[in-house]
């Protein structure tokens, strides 16, 4: 998924550096369309990494991702007349936020869900933008951009929906197409009001910003980040 789903659930694979350094192009609707799965573009050769070692990144430790599946929709559990708090522990610090159930009761369930199976946990972030977009996408045990949990549900939060520094939303492929990718912006994005959002980052930025500042693998706007980012565990707490 892109920012779109995941930015997306069932997904196709992701475009080609080329066609997505286009997308950046083109303005913000090339990038809100570069943030949502897309089709496959022709075959990539192998980056030329850039950079090594973000600085404050540790090397991930070598757990896998549990990669399970559902038909459905998990059953709704979360009170959206209550405040939850979000907990991404990666191998280059901790990012928390509060999660908005009553804005957005079937993401942050969903989200709430995943997390307590432990579906995030020793999965790769792996998308970074550093132009038009400013986010890091996370949320695919692949770590393809195509990955799932087997279901999608339907969008919501999207009127008005602005995405500054610090939103936590949902990545698609199109419209009600949110499965488990979610992305992280860190400088104020212009993205249209197509992706969930569903929560604030009140701590870790400055972990977040590090990532982005570290680039992409081939040094293009939009990639692997130059170093592996690796979410070791996501929780989710009611206040």
């Amino acid at each position: 998924m892109h920012i779109a789903s995941q930015f997306s659930q069932p997904r196709p694979d992701r475009p080609s550096r080329r066609s997505r350094r286009t997308a950046v192009r083109c303005g913000v609707a090339a990038a809100g369309a570069a943030i949502a799965l897309l089709t496959a573009g022709p075959a990539a050769a192998a980056p030329v990494p850039v950079h090594t070692q973000t600085p404050g990144c540790m090397t991930p430790g070598d757990g896998v991702p549990n990669g399970k599946q559902w038909p459905a929709e998990p059953a709704m559990t979360v009170d959206p007349n209550a405040g939850y708090t979000a907990t991404l522990q990666t191998n280059c610090g901790t990012i928390t936020a509060t999660l908005d159930a009553a804005a957005a009761p079937h993401t942050v369930n969903s989200f709430a869900f995943l997390a307590g199976e432990q579906y995030f946990d020793n999965t790769r972030c792996h998308r970074v933008t550093t132009e038009g977009i400013f986010v890091l996408q996370c949320g695919d045990p692949t770590g393809t951009g195509t990955g799932g949990p087997g279901y999608q549900f339907g969008d919501e939060n999207l009127a008005g929906a602005t995405y500054p520094a610090g939103t936590l939303a949902m990545a698609n492929s199109g419209p009600n197409t949110n499965g488990s990718q979610f992305f992280l912006v860190y400088s104020d994005s212009q993205l249209p009001p197509n992706y969930t959002p569903f929560g604030r980052i009140t701590d870790g930025m400055d972990v977040l910003q590090n990532i982005a500042a570290g680039g992409t693998k081939d040094g293009s706007g939009d990639g692997a980040p130059a170093t592996d980012i690796v979410l070791g565990s996501v929780t989710t707490a009611r206040r």
